[in-house]
């Protein structure tokens, strides 16, 4: 099996960068269990089995990957606690293969990307 390697680039960079200020902040203060703590557990879980299987979220249909505006072949969402989403591309050769998280979004900007409406 190819090794996989994992890599959090723009905005999904700047979020999980944004999340580990506050929950430092957050453990400086003694607060053990806070939704800010949940998420960056849930993302660091889903980069391990990501790690472990590439393929564990589920891909988006080709048409929806066009209209969200990202310049990827291939679109995969692993879901996070509360709703929130984790979008990530695959690209491969024959030595490794890369992940690319995209974004980690709240359920309100998932919907919107891929133009799905309340019922």
């Amino acid at each position: 099996m190819k090794p996989v390697r994992v890599q959090l680039i723009g905005n999904a960079a700047e979020e999980f960068e944004n999340l580990n200020k506050i929950v430092g902040q957050e453990q400086a203060n003694d607060i053990q269990n806070s939704e800010h703590q949940q998420l960056l557990k849930s993302i660091k879980q889903k980069i391990e089995l990501i790690k472990a299987n590439p393929q564990y979220g589920a891909p988006v249909p080709k048409t929806l990957v066009k209209k969200s505006g990202y310049l990827v072949d291939n679109l995969w969402v692993a879901d996070l606690v509360g709703y929130w989403r984790m979008l990530y591309t695959l690209k491969g050769d024959q030595v490794e293969i890369l992940c690319f998280v995209l974004e980690i979004i709240d359920h309100k900007r998932y919907d919107k990307i891929f133009g799905y409406r309340k019922k």
